[in-house]
């Protein structure tokens, strides 16, 4: 019997309760029923994602932001977890969000820091329901290309927020904690939960038929892979040996991702840091939260189930403290430092935490083989905040890096300065890569022509 026999690019293993979602295999190209000289003469075409993963507060500009400009360049103090990615990495200079400033509002930058990051647009200070800034960027793509996935974008991250309320100066907590926008009134909230995010994910069937696998496997102890073996061994009787490899590394990786989420709903919690109460059902450890919502996100690339993903670190204005690097202070009481030399100490120490953590994300996705290259290398993953200086509340001279290649559409390993440039000019950039030509968003003024 021939195997690499040609399968839907959308095929998923199913069982009751379960639809497990594939990574791109050779046999989903039109080349999988060729010849092995055929097919690795054929190029399989993989789809382009984007991200976005958001930091809190600002940053310590001097120790982030490099001297030179173009590929000649060093990674500062704060980037320095990121060397082996550096040829993978775009540090963009001088991009801001204009509209997150007050312009006759007064306080409240935390609030317009995060939901303007994405949107470009000033938000109607409000703290009712007549809540308004704009679309964003991320849902823009996902109103046009999210029908090709089994979720159109996925909103995650590691601190919780409410969607009413006073949160800052007047402003909605739904501004204070969402940086994903359906439209310019519907705040696309994120979730925090590892276990829910898993379940929405790879859940299947009707809702009630997803909520009862889930029960049946919490009190069994069982995987969503036993559920879905049955459909797995008819797909690796058809597929090859390159793909049967990657199939098992793949369900592999989600059986481990699985088993992390079960440890960690049944430790036994311990008393909260000072300045920090973790919300209920996520990891009691503030590292361990964001390496599970990683690879999270790494995995919904990989099986294709969303092209689309928000990453919030933590909300803006949080002050969260972080014991493990020996900070007891909250990160936002730490931001305001009137230039205390011990406090940007700590706010760089912060910085580089989050650094690391994003280069684990970098780490994961490149080690993953897809077409000709990585998975990285079709991915276009921002990582910023809405933020420069804390202390200052400025919105110009933003922390912003783009890693990815974007399918080779982008030339990574520079960094390049701009004069004033609208963030928004990137994303329009961005959009454009994922096949979702816009001419305006936000305040954009055009796009970037220098990324490739």
């Amino acid at each position: 019997m021939s195997v690499n026999r040609n399968i839907p690019r959308r095929t998923v293993l199913r069982g009751l309760g379960a639809a497990l979602a594939l990574p791109l295999l050779e046999a989903m190209s039109p080349s999988g029923f060729m010849s092995s000289s055929a097919r690795a003469a054929a190029k399989i075409t993989a789809p382009q994602r984007m991200a976005f993963c958001y930091i809190p507060n600002g940053a310590h500009m001097p120790d982030w932001t490099p001297t030179a400009v173009g590929a000649d360049y060093e990674l500062p103090y704060i980037l320095e977890p990121l060397k082996p990615f550096k040829n993978d990495l775009l540090v963009l200079t001088n991009l801001m969000q204009d509209q997150a400033a007050a312009h006759g509002d007064g306080g409240g930058d935390h609030a317009r820091a995060s939901s303007c990051f994405l949107t470009g647009s000033h938000v109607v200070k409000t703290s009712g329901a007549d809540i308004k800034v704009g679309i964003s960027a991320d849902q823009v793509a996902a109103a046009a290309i999210g029908d090709r996935t089994r979720l159109p974008s996925l909103e995650i991250g590691c601190e919780a927020g409410g969607q009413a309320g006073n949160c800052d100066s007047g402003y909605s907590c739904a501004y204070s904690s969402t940086i994903s926008w359906k439209s310019s009134t519907t705040p696309a909230p994120k979730e925090i939960n590892p276990r829910l995010v898993f379940e929405r994910m790879f859940g299947g069937g009707s809702s009630e038929e997803a909520d009862a696998s889930r029960v049946r496997r919490l009190q069994r102890k069982t995987s969503i892979l036993d559920y879905v073996q049955e459909d797995a061994k008819r797909l690796q009787a058809k597929v090859g040996g390159a793909d049967n490899r990657k199939l098992d590394e793949y369900l592999t990786a989600v059986r481990e991702l699985e088993a992390r989420i079960q440890r960690n709903e049944t430790l036994k919690r311990v008393a909260a840091p000072k300045n920090y109460e973790p919300p209920a059902g996520v990891p009691k450890e503030y590292p361990e939260h964001l390496k599970l919502m990683s690879d999270l996100l790494v995995l919904a690339f990989q099986a294709d189930v969303t092209r689309v993903s928000t990453f919030v670190f933590a909300n803006d204005g949080s002050n969260r403290s972080y014991p493990h690097l020996s900070i007891s202070e909250g990160h936002h009481e730490l931001s305001h430092h009137g230039g205390n030399k011990d406090k940007q100490a700590k706010i760089r120490q912060i910085n580089q935490f989050h650094i690391t953590q994003f280069a684990d994300l970098l780490e994961k996705l490149k080690g993953i083989k897809e077409g000709e290259g990585s998975l990285l290398d079709n991915c276009m993953i921002v990582y910023g905040g809405g933020i420069s200086d804390g202390d200052h509340h400025n919105h110009d001279k933003l922390p912003i890096l783009l890693a990815g290649r974007g399918g080779g559409t982008i030339k990574p390993g520079r960094h390049i300065k701009y004069e004033k440039t609208p963030l928004n000019n990137l994303f329009l950039s961005m959009l454009d890569r994922v096949g979702v030509p816009t001419a305006s968003l936000g305040d954009s003024t055009g796009k970037l022509n220098d990324l490739s």
